[in-house]
């Protein structure tokens, strides 16, 4: 009797837990949601269909609650960022020599620097001489909702759009998760039209809030290993 060796052994892609990365992402940005929504009491943020006076007055009223807000969203943006490359990195571990795994990567860092700099913008509008000046508070508030707007929601789009198209051809994912990141993609790339329609807002969490969903089930879902153990083949000697 001899054993044959196993041409196609098992091999585990080196990489952070995608699942629970997206799980660290999702907590840290609803984390920054929670004091500056319902939950932390009023005001509410302003929406950016308010007045300048409606909107500097709230960053003068809690500025606790936006830095506390800026400081979670700067930390999902660096967990966004762990998880893009790292699943660019898998798709490549697992065969994708395609566009999409580069485009998922321009994308989801897209997002990640974005995020940084809406939450960065955010920190210096609570500051002491700056949230005193309503002019320069509007001006800052609505440069901060073009980074974590459409500039969220259309990069994110091409980094579900990225992982799902090649994921699809090589069955790496379910076809419940490849069909929402599809829909997800072109949701996300129709809120641009917020840029030129103000109606077209409600896009944008349309793409965030299930997208949420996504990240995390691509994240569990995705293979981590390649290649298959063979059963030892077994010869008779006569």
């Amino acid at each position: 009797m001899s054993d044959t060796p196993n041409p196609n052994p098992t091999r585990h892609h080196a990489s952070p837990h995608l699942g629970l990365v997206a799980v660290i992402f999702t907590v840290l940005f609803l984390a920054g949601l929670y004091p500056v929504t319902v939950f932390g009491g009023l005001p509410y943020f302003p929406g950016p269909w308010e007045t300048a006076d409606v909107i500097s007055n709230f960053f003068r009223a809690k500025p606790g609650a936006v830095l506390a807000c800026a400081f979670f969203h700067f930390g999902a943006a660096i967990a966004l960022g762990i998880f893009t490359a790292s699943i660019v990195s898998r798709l490549q571990f697992l065969g994708v020599r395609a566009a999409g795994a580069f485009i998922a990567l321009f994308g989801g860092l897209a997002t990640a620097l974005n995020m940084m700099a809406e939450a960065s913008i955010l920190s210096v509008m609570a500051r002491p001489g700056i949230v005193e000046d309503s002019g320069l508070v509007y001006a800052l508030y609505h440069l901060q909702i073009a980074f974590g707007g459409v500039g969220f929601s259309v990069p994110l789009g091409l980094l579900f759009g990225g992982v799902s198209i090649p994921a699809a051809f090589m069955r790496l994912l379910p076809k419940w998760v490849v069909g929402l990141g599809l829909l997800l993609f072109g949701i996300g790339e129709l809120s641009s039209l917020n840029i030129i329609s103000p109606p077209a807002l409600f896009l944008i969490p349309l793409t965030r809030f299930p997208g949420f969903i996504w990240l995390i089930a691509a994240g569990f879902l995705i293979p981590s290993t390649t290649g298959a153990r063979a059963k030892p083949a077994v010869v008779h000697a006569t």
